[in-house]
């Protein structure tokens, strides 16, 4: 089988909408190493969007997966459930960086899960408004795009969406919004927009990921804190794609002196597996009436097991810890090329969540031009990066924080080549 052959029966069998990166087609897959059909071998620095943290297959999840199996496979936990779904919500409970007591509910999708914390907040508070960031991702649905506050490709020609859904602007420092500035953009909203006795939640990711990994400051996190306490508005922090261990904390909330009231989590949860969860504080996620939450695959009990068994990785192969120490890595190979590169504008970490951004040298201008051929060189060398940020200008490097130190290694030299030469 050829990848030129599959590619051609890809562009006529499915829709264009459907946008593909690479021109190659997986077979087989091990820890942080793909394999396509044509037996050509790639270093997995995208792992499939953040989603594994502990790796392609690790022997834990799937013998997690295969026990299940010999059990069942579906009951649809609002109709028969099961032990596995309430004691991962307990274990989850009793991780959440959440002011008292926790609840969590499991659906299947990060979109799910956001759209699920909306729903929460707007039954606890009986308010319509939700504040999102410019710069943020939260999904292709439809309130999950209109809280979304990237255009293109997320949003063209699909309008119009859902109401009461307003923007601020997050802080970025390199692209010049200060903490003052993005906050001065809520007091705007207040004026402009919508009354705060009308606001039900502010959403944000503490890192933003499609955005750019863009950190949040905690001075940020402290006034919005402050600012939803005085106004009885929720915060909920989006941490699909900043959770489970990414960022050298279990959630990256864990780095700031405050507690969300909901977190939203999915990619990196269930190591492969289709599997999301709100949790948050028990009186606000017990605010929607029986049967208000769910879904027919929600929290579906192969990837319940899957979950149960990367929690217990993380801990066991003290994850948290290797996120620091590859992210120091990574962070030093970055410095030292840019002494080289003049392409390079930033580099922002926190943890093992790590991306360069580049910007044209003369012009100061954002540079996706030189991104792509950064991008390229590393693919030709075997290593799969992904890009992202508002301007498609920013690198992120999403690796297995399970990769062996060897072929870590072997990607630093793949980078550091890719940027310098």
């Amino acid at each position: 089988m050829k990848n030129s052959e599959l590619h051609q029966r890809r562009v006529a069998a499915t829709p264009r909408g459907v946008g593909v990166m690479c021109g190659f087609y997986a077979e087989k897959a091990e820890n942080a190493t793909l394999w396509d059909v044509e037996g050509n071998e790639v270093i997995d620095f995208a792992a499939g969007i953040a989603v594994l943290n502990t790796g392609h297959r690790h022997p834990k999840v799937m013998a997690a997966v295969e026990k299940q199996l010999q059990a069942f496979t579906h009951t649809a936990y609002q109709i028969v459930p099961y032990e596995s779904y309430v004691s991962l919500a307990e274990r989850i409970n009793a991780l959440v960086p959440i002011d008292g007591p926790a609840k969590t509910a499991f659906f299947s999708t990060g979109a799910e899960a956001v759209e699920n914390a909306v729903k929460i907040a707007r039954a606890y508070t009986k308010r319509p408004g939700i504040i999102a960031f410019g710069g943020g991702f939260h999904g292709r649905t439809f309130m999950t795009m209109a809280l979304t506050g990237k255009v293109a490709p997320y949003k063209i020609g699909f309008g119009p969406f859902p109401g009461s859904v307003y923007h601020a602007h997050y802080p970025n420092e390199l692209h010049g919004v200060s903490t003052e500035q993005a906050l001065q953009s809520l007091t705007h909203l207040f004026k402009a927009d919508i009354a705060p006795d009308q606001v039900a939640a502010i959403l944000l990711e503490p890192v933003q990921g499609e955005g750019g990994f863009n950190i949040a400051p905690p001075e940020f996190m402290q006034a919005l804190r402050a600012l939803c306490d005085s106004h009885g508005i929720l915060l909920i922090i989006d941490e699909v794609q900043s959770g489970f261990a990414r960022t050298g904390k279990l959630f990256a909330s864990e780095h700031y002196a405050i507690k969300p009231d909901l977190i939203t989590m999915a990619k990196s949860l269930a190591g492969g597996l289709p599997l999301s969860a709100v949790a948050g504080r028990a009186e606000v996620m017990d605010a929607p009436a029986p049967g208000g939450l769910g879904g027919t695959y929600a929290g579906n009990p192969l990837a319940v097991a899957a979950a149960h068994a990367v929690l217990d990785v993380i801990e066991e192969e003290k994850l948290c810890e290797r996120a620091n120490q590859l992210g120091k890595d990574l962070v030093e190979v970055l410095t030292h090329a840019k002494a080289h590169c003049p392409h390079i504008a930033d580099i922002r970490a926190q943890g093992s969540m790590v991306a360069v951004e580049f910007q044209n040298p003369q012009t100061g201008a954002p540079s996706p031009e030189f991104t792509k051929q950064v991008q390229d060189k590393a693919l030709q060398a075997g290593l799969l990066l992904l890009s992202c940020g508002v301007y498609g200008n920013v690198i992120r490097f999403l690796y297995p924080l399970t990769i062996p130190d060897e072929q870590f290694r072997k990607a630093l030299d793949i980078i550091q080549r890719s940027l310098m030469s």
